[in-house]
């Protein structure tokens, strides 16, 4: 998503370059949505694995569309249909290994979208189909109707509500666990002191976790995130990383990133192995409420500005 929108200009050139060292190391997982910069980020993606297609795990996503109101979600059947078939368009491919809700739509019952879903995969435009930040409830309606591989949801040390319920139903239905935002929007880096460091275009600006108080508290926790990292050889982002690599070999974190050095870091995590009390550690500091502010500042906000045109490269 930073690739095309919410974190500063986009820049097509150093996205491709991104993904093609990302693939050279041996990432194997994309993640991408026709919502992202309003197509343009699965046209950079498209544009990157031409020619190496066979190397790629895709994953899109549909349901979402911005207007001047915020984003609308969608899960009526012929939409489904619809963002499919334009999502392969732009990514040049002719299926998607991975098709995800982008959000569940309480208008349209999930049996119905998901229904629309599965009929992607009997036509071969889909293999594998998936929920975004689905509740319990949702998961077990939906896999009632097709087995639903994938939920790609928030979870860090940063957000852990994911843990209370829709964990467990997640796990008990076989469904495995894709946390975006996995470095909680750059602040478990360590990277972030100041609100300053945000560009005017930046969807972190009137998040409620960068502001004010809120920002000096959860500086405060990072700052004991990093000290645990120090003491392991690795940085703050690694750290936490690992900490979710070690939650189960059904947990595939999804950092996102718009430069190959910070790629190069986040794939070091791999090699970041922790002890039981490591991990006892990190979840001490890090418990439920442990930062301080909501998720987001109102429902969608997490999207940041969409737009209703792509961004300039």
């Amino acid at each position: 998503m930073g690739m095309s929108q919410s974190y500063g200009p986009a820049d097509r050139d150093e996205s491709v370059a991104t993904i093609l060292h990302a693939l050279d190391i041996g990432v194997t997982f994309l993640d991408t949505a026709n919502v992202y910069g309003v197509g343009h980020n699965e046209h950079v993606v498209g544009k990157a694995i031409a020619g190496r297609r066979d190397e790629v795990v895709l994953a899109t996503k549909f349901g979402l569309s911005p207007g001047d109101d915020g984003l609308k979600v969608d899960g009526r059947p012929e939409y489904v249909h619809q963002c499919c078939d334009e999502s392969l368009g732009r990514l040049g491919v002719d299926h998607i290994d991975l098709y995800y809700q982008h959000r569940v739509d309480t208008t349209v019952p999930i049996e119905d979208t998901v229904g629309a879903m599965a009929e992607l995969v009997d036509a071969g435009k889909v293999r594998h189909l998936g929920l975004s930040e689905a509740s319990s409830d949702s998961l077990e309606r939906a896999a009632a109707v097709h087995p639903i591989a994938a939920l790609q949801s928030e979870w860090s040390l940063w957000t852990r509500d994911l843990e209370d319920d829709v964990l467990g139903t997640a796990r008990r239905l076989g469904i495995g666990i894709v946390p975006f935002s996995p470095l909680g929007r750059g602040f478990l880096t360590g990277a972030i002191t100041s609100s300053d460091d945000f560009g005017p275009d930046d969807m972190r600006r009137g998040h409620p976790r960068f502001e004010g108080e809120n920002f000096d508290a959860n500086l405060a926790v990072v700052a004991e995130v990093r000290r645990q990292a120090e003491a392991k050889g690795c940085t703050a982002g690694q750290l936490a990383l690992a900490w979710l690599l070690a939650q189960g070999d059904d947990v595939v974190p999804i950092p996102g990133t718009k430069r190959r050095t910070y790629l190069d870091e986040n794939a070091g995590a791999v090699d970041v192995a922790l002890r039981p009390d490591d991990l006892d550690a990190l979840a001490e500091v890090t418990a439920k409420g442990a930062f301080s502010g909501a998720r987001y500042a109102r429902p969608n906000a997490n999207f940041g500005t969409y737009g209703t045109s792509p961004p300039k490269d």
